[in-house]
């Protein structure tokens, strides 16, 4: 479920929270977003929904499909379109390793979080992460709900 908190300068803006459990995380890259000057007001305002969303690579470039910035409500005509293809910025060897790993090992690019960093640029965590089968699932809801139990546990008996 995808988190959307209110924090701004270099905190979240969206997290894709069901990445971690759907998808076995393998690296991380940070990237800019290339954006227009409704969304990233409508980013700050801490609307964005990253969850469904996945990048994908195309003509040499890396693109992030399917994510919801909702338009600007004082946009006016220049507003944008809330689900358009957003180009990610990475450095070419960065982008060279993305595409082999998803064309030779058959992994995906899933979007972890947006986030505003120290200077004031939107900037996206991207993961390459394999997906989980179900028994792969079912363990990690084990962990975590064995973890909350101690957590209660602990907190009881002191």
């Amino acid at each position: 479920m995808a988190k959307n908190s209110k924090t701004i300068n270099g905190k979240t803006v969206a997290e894709n929270r069901k990445a971690r459990f759907a998808y076995e995380v393998v690296d991380t890259y940070e990237a800019g977003l290339v954006l227009t000057g409704t969304e990233v007001k409508s980013l700050r305002e801490g609307q964005a929904n990253i969850q469904e969303s996945y990048a994908s690579v195309e003509g040499g470039e890396i693109w992030l499909i399917n994510s919801y910035l909702p338009e600007y409500l004082q946009g006016n005509r220049f507003n944008h379109e809330p689900r358009r293809r957003r180009k990610l910025l990475l450095n070419k060897k960065e982008m060279a390793r993305l595409s082999q790993a998803v064309e030779r090992e058959g992994m995906t690019m899933v979007p972890l979080k947006i986030y505003f960093n120290d200077r004031g640029r939107a900037k996206m965590l991207l993961a390459v992460a394999r997906g989980k089968k179900l028994h792969d699932k079912r363990e990690t809801e084990k962990k975590r709900d064995w973890a909350r139990e101690k957590g209660r546990l602990l907190k009881q008996h002191g």
